[in-house]
């Protein structure tokens, strides 16, 4: 896409979260799935409609890949509806979205040709596909915010789920600190999107306020801590992440200045004991960064248009500070 990504007249800039559509298609062994693919498109419409974002991410599990004949039609129907409405879009990858013959090399392809995509081709040399910073210019046509999209893989050699490798970080810091340079030493405020959740993310939840519901039990995270979160800190610039992965967790939390925060998933394939188990309703989640300000606002848009600005505060399990 050629045109660049630019704060509004007022100064905001809106980011809608769509997080874990997996969208399949008719081949998929699941009778409820086409229903669900259709019920996730309304839901994705309506907020667009209602909250008119000036960008769209999708933070992976864009498909359910071993659930489909076609991959790439799945990817172009989910990310559809971005394009019908003309509206910029970026996807990251989930663990889903290559367990299918396409490997995710391919369906980062598939989004660059894209007419509304502002993703990037990968740097080379760089560990998965789909690492990309873009910037939101200020009135001034200058870079006033960084968006890091970062692909946080899908399986661990060791078992459980992968991690943000090292060469991605470096490539992070590496960018980071070209930005913070051409900023006149300050760093841009920055937001991260990916699909698997930090170690943190735990932590957050374990030893910290947090806001919202982390019904799956546990955060699904890697078992290797890499690192990520700490070159946040030392870089000075995220204020804020945004996963998914986890449908039944939607909580937020700051840890150490940070703001860890789930979307709201997007379509539920979460089942107890063989049955669909809807934990609250499905939507997505709203950024909205102001130019020139260290901060944002977010809040959840549910699938029947109700906005969730206050979600319920829960406290420190094990001690740790309010």
């Amino acid at each position: 896409m050629g045109t660049s990504l630019k704060f509004r007249e007022d100064g905001t800039f809106i980011i809608a979260q769509f997080t874990d559509v997996e969208f399949i298609d008719e081949y998929d062994f699941d009778p409820e799935s086409p229903k669900m693919d259709e019920e996730t498109r309304r839901m994705m419409e309506m907020v667009i409609r209602e909250e008119q974002p000036d960008l769209i991410v999708f933070t992976g599990d864009v498909i359910a890949s071993a659930r489909t004949k076609d991959p790439i039609g799945s990817f172009r129907r989910a990310v559809s509806v971005a394009e019908d409405n003309g509206v910029p879009w970026a996807a990251v990858f989930g663990n889903h979205d290559s367990e299918g013959e396409v490997p995710r090399s391919k369906l980062h392809e598939v989004q660059l040709e894209h007419a509304y995509c502002v993703a990037k081709a990968d740097p080379p040399g760089v560990s998965g596909s789909g690492n990309f910073v873009v910037t939101v210019m200020n009135e001034r046509n200058e870079a006033a915010a960084a968006l890091y999209f970062l692909d946080s893989g899908d399986y661990s050699p060791f078992g459980g789920y992968d991690w943000i490798h090292r060469d991605q970080i470096e490539w992070y810091a590496s960018e980071s600190g070209n930005l913070t340079r051409q900023n006149g030493g300050n760093p841009l405020p920055a937001l991260a999107f990916f699909h698997i959740p930090l170690p943190e993310y735990n932590e957050a939840w374990d030893r910290h306020v947090c806001y919202g519901h982390r019904l799956d039990g546990t955060c699904c995270t890697p078992t290797v801590n890499s690192g990520f979160f700490a070159a946040m800190l030392e870089m000075g610039d995220v204020m804020g992440t945004f996963v998914g992965h986890d449908h039944a967790n939607d909580f937020w939390s700051t840890l150490h200045g940070i703001r860890l925060c789930y979307g709201r998933a997007a379509k539920y394939v979460s089942y107890v004991d063989g049955k669909r188990s809807d934990y609250f309703p499905t939507g997505a989640r709203v950024i909205r960064l102001k130019a020139g300000e260290r901060e944002f606002d977010t809040w959840i848009r549910e699938n029947d248009g109700t906005v969730v600005y206050e979600q319920p505060e829960h406290l420190p399990e094990y001690g740790g500070k309010r």
